[in-house]
């Protein structure tokens, strides 16, 4: 299916990310790092804000914190359907504390949206890409949005046609922008802009 061109935020490094912390859909502040990703992407975004898209924000606080500082004021809308994947009972955890109480389920998913996704009372991997897909066939328009790494990695995953496995191994970078057009990925980058 074709797509409009979208461009893709990661929020920047929250204090959960820093900890090895699961968040979820728990929230955590940006760290300072995380503000300077947030910067990054703003003295990205100015040529792609001056094109005027619409700019759409998942309503978690570290998004939200984001997008004010990478878009620089710009007006935005918050959609529910960009939340990060809920983790159920991982949420809050850190990787450690799931390996420990979760052995045999922390073995089998090596990878983060694996792992989110097994996690007991959590959404699970069909739910999470239901409503992915859904915001994505919604969309008639270039669009900017700000949201999280796994939600992310399904959403590049879909417009360039990858597996679920191929989805869950991508790179997963903050202070970045990942422009996504005609089923393929650039990464835009303060110092550089690389074809992927």
């Amino acid at each position: 299916m074709a797509y409009p061109k979208i461009w893709f935020l990661r929020h920047g490094q929250t204090e959960w990310n820093a900890e090895g912390r699961i968040q979820g859909q728990l929230e955590s502040k940006l760290s300072p790092l995380g503000i300077e990703h947030a910067q990054q992407q703003a003295s990205l975004m100015a040529p792609i804000l001056a094109q005027g898209p619409t700019c759409i924000v998942s309503p978690l606080g570290r998004a939200q914190q984001t997008a004010r500082i990478a878009l620089g004021g710009q007006p935005y809308t918050t959609d529910a359907r960009l939340a990060e994947a809920q983790a159920g009972v991982f949420q809050g955890m850190t990787r450690e504390e799931v390996e420990a109480e979760y052995p045999e389920i922390y073995a089998a998913n090596p990878l983060s949206l694996d792992l989110f996704c097994a996690a007991p009372k959590g959404e699970g991997y069909a739910a999470f890409q239901a409503r992915i897909e859904a915001f994505l066939n919604g969309l008639s328009e270039p669009t900017v949005v700000v949201a999280h790494g796994l939600w992310g990695q399904v959403l590049r995953g879909l417009i360039c046609g990858l597996s679920r496995a191929e989805m869950a191994a991508l790179p997963n970078e903050q202070g970045c922008i990942y422009e996504l057009s005609q089923g393929r990925e650039q990464v835009l980058r303060q110092e550089e802009n690389s074809q992927v």
